[in-house]
């Protein structure tokens, strides 16, 4: 049985004819009156509708957030954009779709859960290793922890995108930690712990969206009182006061400045390097993903048609060259 359609490879004139996400409906106003546009997906990626208007309102009437529908349609252009021109959209009832078909997935984990494993059990104090065995030898914790995504809509969003994103922030600030003499045990540590609030913030099991708790909180929050709570009701308790400071602390800098949602900037080597760790997986994941989505570039065009918020308004060029590398074999 073939998978869903790559929504990422339509080209113009192509017909749709599948089963889809309703990612977003939204209601806009132009001279020519009210419409709505539907974001669609599949574990593929997204893609807009073209207007309903007025006179094509029936056609998406009920239509909600989180919905999946059966839909037809051709891909068109509009504004060097695709967009997809539907000519049917019906509701389809719960469960009919394979749910891993419609939603982005990073496919299997167990290589992500090899390395950090094995990395976590190289850990030399036994206090730290503890610690963080109260939440990485809990199968309910390591469940969700390899089902959440790393964000709604940005960087790895994708079931098991926070495990991805926790691997790749392992790779990158173990190599800071050796390069300046850090303490290379508490930077996984802050790794590990850093956006588990995610697991209380998020919700995947439909249209990945925002909790009320993660609203009301910030993941970073959410994940220093998860922190203070299992620690806390661990008996005897494994770490000293001041170590936990230090975890506290890693949790709840790494977003690195308040603008970016840190309640305190870092100030120990660690917390430093696991901030900008983060950040490189973040923003070369995003980078990745904007030169892969065709979507962003117009023809064959080597510069994106328009910025990318996922990279601070940025343009990305996707020209490359195998600099000589083939030559004389």
């Amino acid at each position: 049985m073939s998978g869903p359609v790559d929504l990422t490879a339509l080209a113009v004139g192509q017909r749709l004819q599948d089963p889809l996400l309703v990612h977003e409906v939204e209601q806009r106003t132009s001279d020519g009156g009210p419409f709505t546009v539907l974001t669609l997906g599949n574990s593929t990626g997204r893609i807009a509708t073209a207007p309903f208007w007025l006179e094509d309102q029936p056609k998406v009437a009920g239509v909600e957030r989180g919905h999946v529908v059966q839909v037809i349609g051709e891909v068109g252009l509009y504004r060097e954009r695709q967009q997809l021109r539907v000519s049917s959209i019906r509701v389809l009832p719960a469960g009919s779709v394979a749910w891993r078909d419609l939603v982005p997935s990073v496919g299997d984990v167990a290589p992500f859960w090899e390395v950090l494993d094995r990395w976590r059990a190289e850990i030399r104090g036994p206090r730290l290793a503890a610690t963080l065995g109260l939440f990485y030898e809990d199968a309910e914790f390591r469940r969700r922890y390899e089902e959440c995504p790393a964000s709604t809509s940005g960087h790895h969003a994708q079931l098991g995108g926070l495990l991805k994103h926790t691997a790749e922030m392992a790779a990158i600030g173990r190599a800071i930690a050796k390069a300046s003499r850090a303490d290379i045990d508490l930077v996984l540590a802050g790794v590990l712990l850093h956006d588990m609030g995610k697991l209380e913030a998020y919700r995947w099991d439909g249209v990945f969206q925002m909790t009320p708790r993660g609203a009301l909180y910030g993941h970073v929050v959410l994940g220093s009182l998860l922190l203070d709570r299992v620690v806390g009701r661990a008996d005897p308790c494994p770490c000293t006061p001041e170590e936990l400071d230090l975890l506290h602390h890693l949790v709840l800098s790494h977003h690195g400045r308040p603008e970016f949602g840190a309640p305190v900037s870092p100030m120990t080597l660690e917390a430093e390097i696991l901030h900008f760790a983060d950040n490189a997986s973040a923003k070369a994941a995003s980078m990745s993903d904007a030169l892969a989505d065709l979507g962003n570039f117009s023809g064959d065009d080597l510069v994106s048609a328009r910025t990318l918020w996922q990279l601070d308004r940025r343009r990305v060029y996707r020209g490359r060259s195998d600099w000589g590398r083939g030559e004389g074999a």
